[in-house]
């Protein structure tokens, strides 16, 4: 799937900064490994009381959702429709964020007796748009109240057409928001222009947690409910998937809620989510964020690229164990449809890049295909804007409109470049490196102008070298069990929280062999001690130590544990090296 190999790209590696006054610091006040100070030294922190909240913050350290602007009107209208027994609508978006956010909220109702019904749009049998839908839907279940998950934030025609049947719509979102005006109960969205919510990052899923959050403090402190009937941790499982599978911040109240939600995975009483763990091969009790981003993730997105997403949430909302089982098989066989797919269409776009090399020559990449399949064209461009380092859209036409999707790189952000042609685009939405919009045919042409004319003149030659992040200079003596113990404190790993990456001077004691074809496997010794070495997609690079033999290598790697044959070992999951001349 787009096996292309460019160019061998120079990866800058930038060192941290050191600071022995304070890794000693932290290390005396926290008794933590040097290397693990050090590694926390050069992500920033400082602050002793910002270190101990990142290590052991805990849910009482969640801030209060009374700090969401507009929750206090949401939560007042929902206790109108408690406490009138109205039915109502949880219209989420149909990726994993919101197919997370709907089944908690969905979940959540129902938990407290409202009869509560749930639609994720199915993107290829939308008749007008996604709240259009919403709206027909409500009308035909009779809910008087519509509360959108990870959507809604751009429909200010479809909130004025709810009204005039008589519907409120309160709208969760987190997406940054435009000029929209919406006259709605309430938008609940901590990037709101005027909202002084401390954390900007919470997904689409997280912001739903903060409703149920709040309404059931005002339902406790009401006396409507016991508090102890519902708790909400029994949620935070699939707020840690959502979240994770969103690509939300890993820094803060984020931090918390998935560090929690992972705990919550072994516990969780979602028959489907077990029956979804043993399709992924994956082990409820020692789960993580990596699982869930390629493993997990995959499979329920897969309903929401190329099929029905209402399936997932189906799932995930279960007590059936006959009903989970057939939804599991559903869901598997969808993703092996959408990997065929994806292998399709990747294989078109690398001879699009065969035929017309030009396409890679400016510091923006934008590819037209008719044939692509709309919900593809995400994960074809997050691939291609990595690989190349670039921001890259990719288009496609579906229903006589072409629909692109943008993902690009921390030096451009994509958002301010779609509203300064909002007047040529009928639609665009997202974050500001991962975002997408919907444009007519005859107005792209001007659009691909404009998108690569802004790269250029924005970015400089150096933005479009891959950076590479160094958190500490180890021996190998250094890396023991217990100091990979010392590290699982700076876990869960994700978005701003990466694995870190260490660096050391080694000997190499044997050829590198490859593995997979692609991957380079590295055997390597240094002060007396031999560690392997496993360099994913390296295989390429696989000349430059062979005519080295004994080569003295500076590498860059995260110390892993391999387990192998009831055998556990340390392996080096090696990022990129570098050669060292001979003295």
């Amino acid at each position: 799937m787009i096996p292309l190999t460019p160019k061998k790209q120079e990866i800058a590696w930038v060192f941290p900064k050191e600071n022995p006054p304070l890794v000693q610091r932290i290390n005396r006040e926290f008794n933590i490994n040097p290397v693990t100070a050090q590694i926390l030294v050069s992500r920033g922190f400082s602050s002793m009381v910002e270190i101990h909240h990142y290590l052991y913050a805990k849910l009482p350290d969640l801030y209060s959702p009374s700090l969401m602007p507009q929750i206090d009107q949401a939560v007042d209208r929902l206790y109108r429709a408690i406490q009138d027994k109205e039915s109502i609508l949880v219209f989420g978006d149909n990726d994993v964020d919101g197919i997370t956010g709907t089944v908690l909220l969905t979940d959540f109702f129902r938990r407290l007796g409202v009869t509560a019904f749930y639609s994720v749009p199915n993107r290829n049998q939308i008749k007008e748009s996604l709240m259009s839908d919403a709206i027909e839907t409500a009308l035909e279940k009779g809910c008087k109240l519509i509360i959108t998950v990870d959507c809604g934030l751009t429909s200010t025609d479809e909130v004025e057409r709810a009204d005039r049947y008589g519907i409120d719509v309160i709208v969760t979102d987190h997406h940054e928001p435009g000029s929209q005006n919406l006259r709605c109960v309430a938008t609940l969205n901590p990037k709101l222009h005027h909202s002084t919510y401390p954390n900007r990052d919470l997904t689409g899923v997280g912001v739903a947690f903060k409703l149920a959050h709040a309404l059931l403090s005002f339902l406790s402190v009401k006396g409507t409910i016991d508090p102890e009937e519902i708790d909400l941790k029994d949620m935070l499982d699939i707020v840690a998937i959502g979240t994770v599978a969103d690509m939300g911040s890993l820094r803060g109240e984020n931090r918390i809620l998935v560090r929690y939600g992972l705990n919550q995975i072994p516990k969780t009483g979602r028959i489907g989510l077990l029956k979804l763990l043993n399709l992924s091969d994956l082990n409820a009790e020692t789960i993580t964020t990596g699982d869930i981003a390629s493993k997990l993730a995959p499979r329920l997105n897969s309903l929401g690229r190329i099929s029905d997403p209402m399936k997932g949430v189906e799932l995930l909302l279960t007590r059936d164990f006959n009903v989970a089982t057939h939804l599991v098989d559903f869901i598997d066989k969808k993703n092996q449809e959408r990997q065929k797919i994806e292998r399709r269409d990747s294989l078109e776009i690398e001879k699009m890049i065969e035929q017309h090399p030009d396409l890679l020559e400016g510091k923006a990449i934008v590819l037209f295909s008719k044939t692509c399949h709309p919900g593809i064209i995400a994960i074809i461009a997050a691939r291609m804007s990595k690989l190349y380092n670039r921001p890259t859209a990719v288009i496609t036409e579906d229903k006589g409109v072409l629909k692109a999707s943008v993902r690009t790189i921390p030096e451009f952000p994509i958002l301010p470049v779609l509203r300064d042609n909002e007047s040529i685009l009928m639609n665009y939405g997202g974050h500001d490196y991962a975002a997408g919009f919907t444009i007519s045919p005859e107005k792209f042409p001007l659009f691909k102008e404009r998108f690569i004319l802004a790269a250029e003149r924005s970015l400089s030659d150096k933005d479009l070298f891959p950076k590479l992040l160094i958190d500490a200079k180890v021996s190998f003596k250094d890396l023991t069990f217990d100091f990979l113990e010392s590290l699982s404190l700076l876990e869960p790993f994700g978005v701003d929280n990466p694995a870190p990456t260490l660096f050391c001077e080694a000997d190499q004691i044997f050829p590198p062999k490859v593995i997979g074809k692609v991957h380079l496997k590295f055997y390597l010794e240094e002060n007396g001690r031999q560690l392997e070495g496993i360099g994913f997609n390296l295989a390429s690079r696989r000349t430059e130590l062979i005519k080295k033999k004994g080569s003295r290598l500076i590498v860059a790697f995260t110390p892993t544990i391999n387990s192998y044959q009831e055998k556990t070992s340390i392996q080096l999951q090696i990022k990129d090296f570098q050669v060292l001349p001979r003295a």
